[in-house]
């Protein structure tokens, strides 16, 4: 059985080895890692999955980004170790952590990815919202975690600032 909780300060190093290990190297060069910079992730909305021996079988985060005078979440990386992909881990991963989002009261999260994946759990194309060059706009996905939430939403993404 699989255990899905809070990351905490300790699997941080764990974690990105995980993401070193499911991602193509050179990952943190792309844009979205510089809205990340010197930005903690979102304490309680950032999980892991642990099997049954406490071994990681995968992950979530989020982090707090401005796109204009709006706040959202930014979802990712997700991942999944390969010993467990395939048996719906990476699904229940997002589910979980988009309804604490919501729980918590955050209004919009989005993501870059594969929009026909992404699209399963509500997220769809961003026409105002643009990332960081240099990012594919039809890559820039998101969810509203409230009704309306993205209705008038424009602009660049930028790094939080509290």
């Amino acid at each position: 059985m699989i255990e899905l909780k809070a990351e905490q300060q300790d699997d941080w190093w764990e974690v990105e080895a995980l993401y070193d290990l499911c991602f193509a190297p050179g990952r943190e060069a792309l844009s979205s890692y510089r809205l990340r910079d010197d930005v903690p992730p979102v304490e309680g909305l950032s999980q892991v999955a642990r099997d049954e021996q406490g071994i990681l079988a995968g992950a979530i985060r989020f982090w707090p980004v401005h796109i204009g005078a709006d706040d959202a979440l930014l979802l990712g990386p997700v991942a999944v170790h390969p010993t467990h992909q395939g048996e719906g881990l990476g699904g229940s991963l997002i589910r979980d952590s988009l309804a604490k989002a919501q729980e918590s009261g955050w209004a919009r999260c989005m993501l870059v990815g594969d929009e026909p994946y992404s699209r399963r759990f509500g997220f769809r194309k961003l026409d105002k919202v643009e990332m960081p060059p240099p990012t594919n706009p039809d890559r820039v996905l998101g969810f509203a975690l409230k009704e309306g939430a993205w209705e008038g939403v424009a602009g660049m993404v930028s790094r939080w600032r509290g």
